[in-house]
């Protein structure tokens, strides 16, 4: 029988990459014998960890369409090359499937793969689906999406299943409240300086407080020195600050309470992990879909919202005094956050996308 070949596209940030990652780990426990091809950016992080788990790792010369100027002219010299190496992917490989996670570097080959008439799916992790899968959604066989709230952008074609994490998520262990708090701050794989100036502005009013804190804080590689000595410099010196952290999935089983940005694979982390957070979105983020992200978890009661133009001086002290004095609430939100937990979300996916194989090798479509 000849080898069943399955293309994921996407990538450009970590909450492309990871539904990725667990989709195809997902795939090869139902059908050991596929063959995956990861197409996406030409970050080293990217590679470095999509090279390991599939049989092909392949880039596109493309870049966002959003934007101005240079930047937007430029995304659409690409276009052409990016749409040409995606035909030539899909007629070396010939694949019986083809996956876009989102992000732009999907779309060129997703498209064209629907064009030819190949079976297609994508999934769309943000409440407010993103530009590149909006524009797919009318040509693709099936739409996947994180949210119930995503489901009218699509139509018949949307499922709603939610977003896969890695697994390690789903079996953290209930939070034994102590009498310090401990925070989990961190503004995504690169950082966030936003979140590492507010916290630093908060230190001085946070001192008082420092034998009932502890914190660790996730700042990227820029900024991993400047906070540091910040922290010591105001007696924090229990205080872990890394660049990076991993197995994020250890830290989050320490914290209480996570202070961080609204993007969607933070927000299905958090959601699987069930710890209550303040979500910080991210105000120049595409369509500001990571606000959109954050309500949803806001509106379930399973985290608090900030934006930063209301990020005003003491507003963190206050809330982390008021969490420090209400761990119910804690408690409270722990579980309304279990409410939103759906079961199986990696492998319900990729039965969905193993029935669209079998559909269109019986002479199924739609």
């Amino acid at each position: 029988m000849k080898q069943k070949t399955v293309i994921i596209s996407g990538g450009g940030t970590g909450g492309h990459l990871y539904p990725a990652l667990v989709l195809g780990r997902s795939l090869l426990n139902f059908e050991p014998d596929l063959r995956l091809v990861y197409v996406g950016s030409s970050r080293a992080v990217e590679k470095k960890i999509m090279s390991a788990e599939v049989s092909h790792f392949l880039t596109l010369p493309v870049e966002g369409l959003k934007g101005r100027g240079w930047k937007k002219a430029r995304g659409l010299l690409l276009l052409p090359l990016a749409f040409l190496k995606s035909l030539y992917i899909l007629l070396k490989f010939r694949p019986a499937l083809v996956v876009g996670v989102g992000g732009f570097s999907s779309g060129p080959i997703v498209l064209l793969a629907a064009l030819m008439k190949k079976p297609t799916v994508i999934m769309e992790q943000n409440a407010l689906p993103g530009f590149t899968n909006r524009q797919l959604g009318r040509f693709v066989d099936l739409v996947i999406v994180s949210f119930a709230s995503s489901l009218p952008y699509f139509g018949h074609k949307a499922v709603f299943a939610g977003n896969p994490v890695r697994p390690e998520f789903y079996t953290l262990p209930r939070k034994k409240r102590e009498s310090r708090l401990t925070l989990l701050v961190f503004g995504g794989s690169q950082g966030s300086k936003f979140l590492n100036d507010r916290l630093l502005e908060s230190l001085e009013e946070l001192q008082e407080l420092r034998e009932s804190l502890v914190i660790y804080h996730q700042t990227g590689e820029r900024d991993v020195e400047r906070v540091s000595q910040a922290y010591r410099q105001h007696g924090f010196s229990q205080a872990v600050v890394s660049a990076y952290f991993s197995p994020m999935a250890d830290y989050f089983a320490r914290a209480d309470l996570v202070i961080c940005r609204a993007g969607a694979t933070t927000c299905a982390e958090l959601i699987a992990g069930r710890k209550p957070a303040l979500l910080v979105p991210f105000a120049q983020a595409a369509d500001n879909h990571q606000e959109y992200n954050a309500r949803e978890l806001e509106k379930a009661g399973g985290a608090e919202v900030i934006l930063e133009k209301d990020f005003r001086p003491g507003l963190l002290v206050e809330r982390i005094k008021y969490y420090l004095e209400h761990k119910e609430a804690l408690d409270q939100m722990e579980k309304n956050l279990e409410k939103l937990q759906l079961n199986n979300v990696a492998e319900k996916i990729a039965g969905l996308c193993l029935e669209r194989i079998k559909r269109a090798a019986g002479g199924q479509r739609g």
